[in-house]
């Protein structure tokens, strides 16, 4: 008798672009798992830079940028989704929420402390503050900043076009050692 087949390694399959937009938020680094080889990612701090700073392109090169802004956060990221629409017809999305980094990964309903303070926080408004706490991300202190990820896709539910935008991308920048 032949053994089971080991499903374990077969793609993903998901049902519209939403499937596909919840199952990348739980973790950034599956990006290459939804999103078509042509993907577009326009990175949130494109315009800090004049001209403004190009596009990543092709599904490797968006792989990687993603990969490396998880390692630029120790491993702490996490993307809190808030909101996730996507139009009736699947050609756009929009997911809304808070990026959280630095510190541990939870999501707690009391924490207040933004840099660049563009947003409201899940505890209440955001003071525009660092919190400059120690065992965290390369000593930074913390970051916990609103974000709003637009997406189009493809006829097939793949992603092709992605636009990061985040309340303070100059923050962001400060706090990822990008600038």
């Amino acid at each position: 008798m032949p053994a089971p087949k080991d499903d374990s390694e077969k793609p993903p399959v998901f049902p519209t672009p939403r499937a596909r937009l919840e199952y990348l938020y739980h973790d950034v680094t599956r990006l290459s798992q939804i999103a078509a080889p042509t993907l577009i990612l326009h990175r949130a701090d494109r315009n800090l830079t004049s001209p403004p700073r190009p596009p990543v392109v092709g599904i490797k090169a968006a792989q990687q940028y993603e990969e490396d802004f998880v390692a630029a956060t120790g491993g702490t990221l996490v993307m809190d989704v808030e909101s996730m629409t996507v139009d009736c017809d699947g050609v756009f999305g929009c997911v809304m929420g808070v990026l959280r980094a630095g510190g541990g990964s939870s999501s707690s309903s009391s924490s207040s402390s933004l840099v660049g303070g563009q947003g409201v926080s899940v505890g209440g408004k955001g003071q525009g503050k660092e919190d400059s706490q120690e065992g965290n991300s390369k000593g930074r202190g913390e970051i916990e900043m609103r974000f709003c990820g637009v997406w189009r896709f493809d006829e097939e539910g793949r992603a092709v076009e992605h636009w990061e935008n985040a309340a303070d991308p100059a923050a962001l920048a400060r706090w990822l050692g990008r600038e």
